[in-house]
């Protein structure tokens, strides 16, 4: 699977791009780095720094968005990703790497029309900007996956809302409205993806890949945090390695399709909706929301790709 990721990373944005690096079947046609987790220029940093630990400092790192597009300052929390994003560890200041300006995303894209899928793990801002810019290229692209939403469960940056869709929710409504069909990994199912200490420590201890070192301090910074705001939490969710494995791993996510609204008014920013009502049906808008997933295949799928044992 050929794909353009669009990202901020941030701790688990970090893990879906190890992730993707170490997938076989993944063939990782660049990053476009926005705000949100950390700055833009921090993100862009930490991306070509993952690729580099990889050696892949040819993917191409695509200079994204720096705010939403309501032009509101963004507010980062270094208590939850670190100050640079990558909890504990600290990126050199100059790191070497492929870097891009934004138009360099339609390259990519009209070399690899027919088969590509572009994953969204972060604000939609740069996503509904490319889709401003260049519509009759963007409609073409057969598939976008998004890590944002909460559907009848509480959200994480208010009661209703998550933290991306809350970010820049007139960005995710273009997303939505334009995109030829969308598939969304929502906190239904990403706050379920548990990574533990013990987990991070066993790939460790079985991997060699250039990330081993990585893993748990990231994991254990991560952690530290949900633990402090749940006592009874046991681990982290990464929800940004989720839409990697939906993509990847369908039959184990159970999926519904519905119409999607982003509300935009203060009171209820960020708020994801759909009609999933017993009563309702499929509306053939090709938006689909994943709603469970099989944690067991889940967490044997992220250990095996990331002690590269496939």
């Amino acid at each position: 699977m050929k794909v353009l990721l669009f990202c901020d990373p941030g701790i688990d944005d970090s893990l879906a791009i190890i992730y993707a690096l170490m997938h076989p079947d993944i063939e990782l046609l660049g990053i476009v780095t926005s705000y949100g987790n950390v700055s833009k220029d921090q993100a862009t940093v930490n991306a070509a720094y993952l690729a580099g630990l990889a050696g892949r400092s040819d993917i191409p790192v695509i200079s994204g968005a720096e705010f939403p597009l309501s032009g509101e300052n963004t507010v980062y929390y270094p208590e939850i990703h670190g100050s640079q994003g990558l909890g504990p560890i600290r990126p050199p200041v100059s790191v070497q790497g492929n870097y891009q300006e934004f138009h360099y995303l339609y390259k990519i894209i009209e070399g690899n029309i027919q088969d590509l899928v572009i994953v969204d793990v972060g604000r939609s801002t740069s996503l509904a900007a490319a889709f401003n810019l260049n519509q009759s290229l963007m409609t073409k692209v057969k598939k976008i996956s998004l890590m944002g939403g909460a559907f009848l469960v509480p959200g994480n940056v208010t009661p209703m809302a998550e933290a991306n869709f809350h970010g820049d929710p007139i960005a995710a409504n273009v997303v939505l409205k334009y995109a030829a069909e969308v598939v969304i990994s929502p906190l239904n199912i990403t706050n379920s993806a548990i990574v533990t200490r013990e987990i991070a420590n066993f790939i460790y201890n079985q991997s060699a890949s250039p990330f081993k070192n990585l893993i748990p301090p990231v994991t254990d910074y991560y952690s530290a945090y949900y633990q402090k705001m749940n006592p009874g939490m046991k681990g982290a969710p990464i929800h940004d390695v989720i839409p990697f494995y939906q993509l990847m791993n369908p039959a184990f996510v159970l999926t519904k399709e519905r119409k999607i609204t982003v509300l935009t008014c203060q009171e209820g920013r960020g708020t994801s909706e759909a009609d999933l009502r017993s009563s309702s049906r499929n509306d053939g808008s090709k938006r689909f929301i994943g709603l469970q997933f099989d944690y067991r295949h889940f967490i044997s799928d992220f250990i095996k790709i990331m002690v590269n044992k496939v």
